[in-house]
């Protein structure tokens, strides 16, 4: 467990300082505007913490994950003094952040308290492990993981948009681009869609009393979407970003380029979070451990595990 959050740890850190040391210096302007993200992200991140620490509620960073991107892509977009291809990057982050804000939401992750809200699972899961049970290692891992590491990879997958600034004109490829991205959006919200329709109705099922059919026995969704992949919410939100990506290449021409350290970083975290899911998963669903031989987990290709 602490070789996983140390090795994520220190991608966060390595990545960002090889990108900057072997890409174009930043422009001054560039650099004027990621101090100011930098200091968002401190604040928010340092927010998180504290409040997680007083309530004991650990999905703080959740509530800001669908939103802070929609910030900082806003901030850069401003700054820049509303050119063409920010604002569409922009708009396409608020088109991601309305959907998956509203998704959270539902699930009753926010409330009028907004320091509480349902907790993620996964976080209660985590406290219960040995290597956690200490106080300090707990708060310690709150500190650099769940509020400092999770809040940074939120500025990072935005960071296309300052890479972008200043560069070529908005073409064709821009909207191609954001074409992508908006459909990579929309069969997120097909999966999640079908997700919370399958434990709406077995929740239904078990408080009525009724036997349920066969697909909602064994506990979980394979249906759908959920039978090409195991994880196509996870699938889609990665490309998202990874698409997002692009647009920094359009705009200077270089294929690779310092701000895809957001979207590597990413790919590593939802490796990670779909291997602790699916440990849980597999300790709650007999049948899980089929499904999970016979359908790859992000990549809709067989012998993708």
């Amino acid at each position: 467990m602490w070789k996983t959050v140390l090795f994520l740890l220190v991608t966060i850190i390595i990545i960002p300082f090889l990108a900057f040391r072997l890409d174009v210096p930043l422009s001054h302007h560039q650099q004027a505007i990621l101090k100011d993200l930098l200091w968002v992200y401190i604040v928010a991140a340092a927010i998180c913490f504290i409040t997680s620490t007083i309530t004991g509620n650990y999905s703080q960073v959740d509530k800001l994950w669908s939103i802070m991107p929609v910030i900082y892509s806003w901030i850069v977009c401003i700054q820049s003094g509303f050119e063409e291809r920010l604002i569409l990057m922009a708009l396409v982050v608020s088109i991601w952040g309305i959907r998956l804000t509203y998704n959270f939401a539902r699930r009753g992750g926010y409330s009028i308290r907004i320091w509480l809200g349902e907790e993620d699972y996964r976080w209660s899961a985590l406290r219960g492990r040995p290597e956690l049970a200490a106080t300090w290692r707990w708060t310690l891992f709150n500190l650099l993981f769940i509020s400092f590491y999770q809040m940074g990879l939120i500025l990072l997958i935005t960071l296309p948009a300052l890479k972008s600034l200043g560069a070529s004109p908005l073409s064709w490829i821009d909207i191609l681009i954001a074409t992508v991205a908006i459909i990579f959006i929309i069969l997120e919200t097909i999966a999640d869609q079908q997700q919370w329709n399958f434990q709406k109705e077995k929740k239904r099922l078990l408080a009525s009393g009724q036997p349920p059919p066969e697909k909602y026995m064994k506990g979980f969704v394979d249906t759908g979407l959920w039978a090409i992949v195991r994880h196509p919410n996870y699938a889609s939100e990665q490309s998202i970003w990874i698409v997002f990506y692009f647009f920094s290449v359009s705009a200077t021409g270089l294929w690779l380029n310092w701000s895809v350290i957001g979207a590597i970083v990413l790919v590593l975290l939802f490796y990670g979070s779909s291997n602790f899911s699916e440990s849980i998963s597999l300790y709650k669903y007999p049948e899980y451990s089929d499904y999970r031989s016979k359908t790859p987990r992000f990549i809709p290709v067989k012998g993708k595990k």
